[in-house]
């Protein structure tokens, strides 16, 4: 039986960043069929160079398989989503996209929220653009989204909101594509995420600095991210998003954790431009069309009658947030060290 990529030319939008990064390797890894190529597509030349170098220019003793099929089957494209033209010309020989390229610093979006639309919504509008007018023969399009996106304050979130709109109205523009989605929480040790800001803070001797101290995340690692996103394209059904059944915690366990007992101090710096004290991955509204979908994930359905199939028995019963079954310090310890024990190992050594 052949793999869900077998014989697949894949594209992966903002590739070069920590999900199209490990996405990619999974790819690579044939784990779900060969693919024909794998292409990264993205606008920083210097961060394809560095990620070309990692997986076509290693001691292939260090991870074979990724290596030999790196040389073999690994492109790069420079362009922009923005730039509906170099879209076309990446999208028209692709059977599978990973929608991932995103402005996703939510202080950075607060202060830029245009560059968040045309990045974000313009993005994926070229994108579905391009397919539909085009004709272009691809299968499937998975859009990246966050649980910022589920009633969002944040010009992160707005974005993120409408661009999994886009998509889910890309069924209805580009029929013979299936446009789908996956949601999901914060990302342990991602770039620009909370653990190695704690980490580096650690290191220099503090202070670690929490914005509230009642601030509660999900948590789960790139790996969980990308098994969500497979699941979706396995098995969602047009204009579904999928979302993981991950754990949250509050962020001075976190912090409680990381430090170990050892001397130093933590400071409460108040929040950001835009954040949130509690994430929430489904809203109570959409709670009413989620149903259980592949390998335990929930499926949302969507809102669009001409897409939507009548939901008898919903999986879920009020808003799914981060503010609910928190772990206590003891499951987030076993939780961490079990998930990224090479993040957090060399720190308990010093401690």
């Amino acid at each position: 039986m052949a793999g869900l990529f077998e014989g697949k030319r894949i594209l992966v939008t903002g590739g070069t960043g920590s999900l199209g990064q490990v996405l990619t390797r999974r790819l690579l890894s044939c784990d779900e069929g060969t693919p024909e190529s794998v292409t990264v597509f993205s606008r920083d030349e210097a961060k394809q160079h560095y990620m070309r170098q990692d997986f076509m220019h290693q001691s292939a003793a260090t991870d074979d398989v990724i290596y030999q099929n790196a040389k073999q089957r690994l492109r790069f494209t420079i362009g922009d989503v923005r730039d509906f033209h170099s879209l076309i010309a990446a999208a028209r020989n692709a059977d599978v996209i990973f929608s991932a390229a995103a402005l996703k610093q939510v202080p950075s979006c607060e202060y830029f929220p245009w560059e968040a639309v045309r990045t974000n919504i313009e993005g994926a509008e070229n994108l579905v653009k391009a397919i539909a007018e085009f004709n272009l023969p691809v299968e499937t399009v998975v859009g990246i989204s966050t649980d910022k996106a589920c009633k969002p304050v944040n010009v992160m979130g707005m974005t993120k909101a409408i661009q999994e709109r886009v998509y889910i109205s890309g069924n209805l523009r580009a029929p013979g594509t299936r446009f789908i989605a996956a949601r999901y929480g914060n990302v342990l040790a991602s770039r620009g995420s909370v653990v190695p800001l704690f980490l580096d803070q650690i290191a220099k001797g503090g202070p670690v600095t929490i914005t509230t101290t009642d601030m509660t995340r999900f948590l789960l690692t790139l790996d969980d991210a990308v098994d969500t996103v497979i699941a979706a394209v396995r098995a969602g059904q047009p204009g579904e998003t999928y979302v993981p059944r991950c754990p949250s915690a509050k962020m001075t366990d976190l912090a409680a954790f990381l430090i170990a007992g050892r001397d130093i101090e933590t400071v409460v710096t108040g929040i950001r431009p835009g954040e949130k004290i509690h994430e929430i991955l489904v809203s109570e509204e959409e709670a009413t069309r989620t149903v259980l979908g592949h390998e335990g994930y929930y499926a949302l359905r969507p809102m669009l009658p001409e897409l939507a199939d009548p939901v008898e028995e919903p999986a879920l019963v009020g808003e799914y947030s981060s503010s609910g079954a928190l772990m206590e310090l003891d499951d987030l310890a076993a939780f961490l060290e079990e998930k990224i024990p090479e993040v957090v190992g060399e720190q308990f050594l010093r401690s």
